[in-house]
């Protein structure tokens, strides 16, 4: 890819790192740092396998969206995010600012409706896309100029980039 779009799905990663990474990672405070450290790992290993010439972290924002006023009940049986995860969140954000890396959120919408319309509006542009995610909900955006990567969970599951054929494959529908 020339003019190439990295676009990464921060809270997806954050929470993938958080539950694959041991729990005895830790500053010298005490503070749990397995999130921070899997979620720069991933990023990391992105910025050098891809290369991009654009870089950005979708973020999803405290605030509830739209979609929490048309069905009440939306993420409702989702468990609240873990306190030891919480206390990592504002970590990711110092790492990714002395990175001077940016982060886009928008109040009343999901990281997922932003990398959607990023990708959408590169893809009219001639910019092709690759979304590093936990989330194959994902998939729905790929087409021939936006990938989705989905990073292994260690040893035993291999990083998988998909195409519109892989997404076919997989899932039986384009």
């Amino acid at each position: 890819m020339s003019d190439n779009f990295l676009i990464i799905d921060g809270h997806a990663l954050i929470y993938r790192a958080f539950h694959a990474f041991p729990k005895t990672l830790t500053a010298n405070n005490g503070q749990l740092t397995n999130a921070v450290y899997g979620f720069t790992r991933i990023l990391l290993k992105s910025i050098q396998d891809f290369d991009p010439k654009y870089l950005v972290v979708a973020f999803d924002h405290k605030e509830k969206t739209f979609r929490h006023e048309k069905f009440e009940a939306y993420k409702a049986h989702r468990p609240p995010m873990p306190d030891e995860l919480i206390s990592q969140i504002d970590l990711v954000f110092n790492v990714l600012k002395a990175m001077n890396i940016p982060t886009f959120q928008v109040a009343g919408d999901e990281a997922d409706d932003l990398i959607g319309t990023i990708t959408l509006l590169n893809e009219r542009r001639g910019i092709e896309n690759l979304v590093v995610t936990g989330d194959k909900d994902m998939f729905q955006l790929v087409t021939d100029q936006t990938h989705v990567f989905i990073p292994g969970r260690g040893r035993f599951s291999k990083d998988k980039e998909y195409t519109p054929s892989e997404v076919l494959r997989k899932m039986g529908v384009r």
